[in-house]
């Protein structure tokens, strides 16, 4: 009961959809141009990279806050779960932002919520997704592919950072949390399956913070 609520929390933050009320802001329907997704990167290629900043940070603020309340709320009762708790408003975060139930659950891809999630789940998982995401952004220009694979990086994270005890909890709550880590990457590979085809057929739209560079 006390992860469903958890869930559901989480979701209540996620569906505050910064993208969409961006862009209706400045007179358009984000989820009509460009990919057609409710992110960062189509506010960014739509919009500028003002639009593009903004939806970044509050998207991972809105998922902080969630995992923040729920730790608040739950770290008495559940203290030793709590990182467990915390996966699970990150995890409803993330289903809010990419299927906001008053937009006809069409959102985004749930990255910057994922990144909400490494930022304020713990220090140390910061660093080596900054690494891997920047590196293959700067070298290829795909965000998507970055994005792939931070999530790999990210269920590596939480399995050997959770092995060596940081998490503080027992072996079954681990196993939850890498359940529910390693759903959240399937999911983020779900909604990136058009990507996949076009990076496979080297299709894939580049994306470049440098006008200049662009294409």
């Amino acid at each position: 009961m006390i992860r469903l609520v958890c869930l559901l929390i989480g979701y209540v933050f996620g569906c505050f959809q910064t993208a969409y009320i961006y862009g209706k802001l400045h007179g358009i329907d984000i989820r009509q141009y460009g990919s057609g997704n409710a992110g960062t990167t189509n506010s960014l290629r739509v919009l500028g990279k003002k639009a593009g900043a903004i939806v970044l940070v509050c998207d991972i603020i809105k998922t902080g806050l969630a995992m923040t309340a729920v730790r608040l709320l739950f770290r008495e009762q559940y203290g030793d779960i709590l990182y467990l708790l915390a996966i699970y408003a990150a995890a409803g975060s993330i289903l809010g932002h990419n299927f906001p139930f008053y937009l006809g659950f069409k959102g985004g891809k749930g990255i910057a919520c994922t990144a909400g999630l490494v930022i304020f789940f713990h220090p140390y998982m910061i660093i080596p997704q900054v690494i891997t995401f920047f590196g293959i952004f700067f070298t290829t220009h795909y965000v998507s592919l970055g994005s792939l694979v931070v999530e790999i990086v990210l269920i590596a994270e939480m399995v050997i950072f959770g092995q060596m005890g940081l998490w503080g909890m027992a072996q079954p709550a681990l196993n939850e949390l890498y359940i529910v880590t390693t759903l959240l990457a399937i999911l983020a590979f779900w909604g990136h399956r058009a990507n996949i085809k076009r990076l496979l057929h080297k299709e894939e739209r580049k994306t470049y913070l440098n006008k200049k560079n662009g294409k």
